[in-house]
Parts: structure tokens; sequence; C-alpha cells
């Protein structure tokens, strides 16, 4: 499941920003998931809260990367 996963951000790889070139996608890219991390840790004690929290901001940070 893993490896079809990632065969679909590659085939979709353009709607995440890499078509302006791979350095700005990345960047795009690593700071959602950077961000989403920092909100983890801000709620470390309340496990359910910090998992909940970072999958939502990385996936709404990944949802706008595609469409800006």
């Amino acid at each position: 499941m893993k490896f079809v996963w990632l065969f679909w951000v590659v085939r979709h790889i353009n709607d995440f920003g890499y078509s302006r070139g791979l350095l700005r996608g990345s960047i795009g890219t690593v700071v959602v998931l950077i961000t989403a991390v920092a909100i983890g840790f801000a709620l470390q004690r309340k496990r359910f809260a910090a998992v909940s929290a970072g999958a939502l901001v990385f996936g709404g940070g990944i949802a706008w990367l595609a469409c800006h």
C-alpha cells in the first residue's frame, strides 16, 4: 500500500508545486511538515490531540500547496 501512495504522489507531482522547480516544491513540503511536527510537539501531553492536529495541519498544508 505504501508503494501505491508513492506512485500516486509521483504521478501528481505537478499538483504539489514541483512544476515550478524541485527546490520550491521541496521547500513548501518541508515547511508544511515542520509546522505539523511543531504543533504535534506543542500538544505533546495530549497524544490524540497532537496526532490529530499534526495530521490536520499537514493535510491542509499539502492541499493548499496543491491548489496554489
